[in-house]
């Protein structure tokens, strides 16, 4: 059975709860990865952001097909959310690049002002699992 892990940011933890929930229910009530037969594996909780390419990899080397990232970004007083968001984003791209595995991006941010992260939470977790669905679907 193809497995899918879950990497969760802990940092804004009740708003990436709401996002874990929409990738099961996408799951579980859209069968998204129903053409694939994947099923998702238990989340892996990381304190923030930083630690997510660490855990995404971890995944991977244990065999995972595919990850979804989620987690939050927020615009901070100095450019540390956007430095952090860019050297996130090169480690996923290289991660999926260096397994030929997607990595689905349901990080929100970097720079989110607080009023922006409720709409985008369910926006973003669904397009993670369903990039991962549609990249497994495809094949090379």
């Amino acid at each position: 059975m193809t497995r899918i892990g879950i990497v969760c940011g802990s940092f804004h933890k009740d708003e990436v709860n709401r996002m874990l929930d929409t990738v099961t229910s996408a799951v579980e009530n859209e069968h998204v990865l129903g053409q694939v037969g994947a099923s998702l594996m238990e989340p892996v909780w990381v304190p923030g952001a930083f630690e997510v390419p660490l855990a995404t990899k971890r995944l991977l080397d244990a065999g995972c097909s595919g990850v979804v990232t989620l987690g939050i970004i927020e615009r901070g007083q100095t450019l540390h959310g956007q430095a952090m968001g860019d050297a996130v984003m090169s480690a996923l791209i290289a991660l999926q690049l260096e397994y030929n595995r997607p990595v689905g991006l349901g990080i929100i941010g970097p720079g989110a002002d607080p009023e922006h992260i409720e709409p985008r939470l369910v926006p973003h977790a669904k397009a993670a699992i369903q990039a991962v669905a549609h990249m497994l679907y495809v094949g090379p």
